[in-house]
């Protein structure tokens, strides 16, 4: 830290249901245990830091952090619709102080993909009503710990349905092209039986794997009708549409407003999870494209915030046909991420746009 000015944040970053544990009021929970779940495993006690958040924080103390960024568990906090918990905001107003007692700035994110299961329920994250639901959390929460706090994010990879939804998109088209070689090749290659057969696992970042979301839709249907009362569960990193994009949008403005009224020294902003779009040779309008589906379109919204949060992974090389696979020789991350070597400045032949 002393290559630093005092006023630099370096920080951890934590989302509440992943490493909390026992999140049993929340949408993700209820997922994790179905039969037909489209998650790896449930969280279980995760790794239990709702009760050793102050071991966790004097650790990141000791490895010269001076911010911790984490979530509240809007289940926790409003585990039944219009419900409040005071004694789950309580806890969370020790997590406060503790950062603060051990120098490290706390910086709040009010959503990070899990809901209250009574959300979902009522249309989850495509149902217009998310929006007054969402600002009247955020008022009861910020009227509740705002006096403690300097920066607040509102929503965490506010793009991320429409990132998953992209995704599986890709991940349905390689199928279908991938069944329709298997059937040429068999039927022209029918003196072998030979076919090939592909290596598209569909594994997302935030666990979901979309080959157990795609295959038993029917069964999957029933069991939501079964644990949340409707066909299609709508959390927040389902397959978004465009209304549901413009939904979370309305709620980042709602909570916004929200928190600028009550604490208007507040800091507030979200985050958007964002790759280096690089076109190859001859694809900058796709490229284009891909960076408006990805961030641009998203600028009237967030006009009025004090920050945008960025959280890159990987770049995304883009050719006339979309996203291009990462080139044979490149290392990879167990997430299928490249690696890539930023410090050669050999982009010639890519081209990226600006904020």
């Amino acid at each position: 830290m002393d290559k630093f000015s005092p006023d630099f944040l370096l920080g951890a970053a934590t989302a509440a249901h992943q490493v909390e544990g026992n999140n049993t009021n929340s949408d993700c929970w209820a997922m994790e245990h179905m039969e037909h779940t489209s998650y790896t495993e449930p969280s279980y006690d995760a790794v239990d830091h709702y009760n050793r958040y102050q071991e966790d924080i004097r650790l990141m103390a000791g490895a010269g952090l001076n911010a911790y960024r984490f979530s509240i568990e809007w289940a926790r906090i409003e585990p039944e619709e219009g419900r409040f918990d005071d004694t789950q905001a309580a806890h969370y107003l020790d997590v406060i102080r503790c950062c603060k007692e051990h120098g490290l700035e706390p910086v709040v994110t009010l959503h990070h993909f899990s809901s209250p299961k009574w959300l979902i329920t009522k249309g989850g994250w495509e149902a217009e009503s998310t929006v007054e639901y969402f600002a009247r959390y955020v008022r009861y929460i910020i009227g509740t710990l705002g006096s403690e706090l300097h920066y607040v994010c509102t929503i965490n990879e506010a793009n991320m349905g429409i990132q998953v939804a992209a995704i599986a998109k890709r991940y349905t088209q390689q199928m279908m092209a991938q069944a329709a070689k298997q059937q040429n090749h068999a039927q022209g290659a029918a003196s072998d039986g030979h076919a090939d057969s592909g290596n598209s696992d569909g594994t997302v970042q935030v666990g979901i794997n979309l080959e157990k979301m795609m295959a038993g839709q029917e069964a999957a249907k029933k069991e939501n009708l079964k644990v949340f009362g409707v066909e299609k569960a709508e959390n927040f990193t389902s397959m978004r549409t465009p209304q549901g994009d413009g939904i979370v949008c309305r709620s980042h403005e709602a909570a916004r407003a929200v928190i600028k009224e009550l604490y208007p020294d507040i800091q507030v902003g979200l985050t958007l999870s964002l790759h280096d779009i690089q076109a190859a040779g001859g694809a900058e309008d796709c490229a284009k494209k891909e960076w408006d589906d990805e961030f641009t379109h998203y600028l009237p919204y967030i006009q009025g915030d004090d920050f945008l949060g960025v959280q890159n992974y990987t770049r995304s090389l883009i050719g006339p046909d979309g996203i291009l696979p990462a080139p044979d020789d490149a290392e990879l991350t167990q997430m299928n991420y490249e690696f890539q070597n930023i410090k050669t400045n050999d982009r010639t032949h890519f081209c990226t746009f600006p904020i």
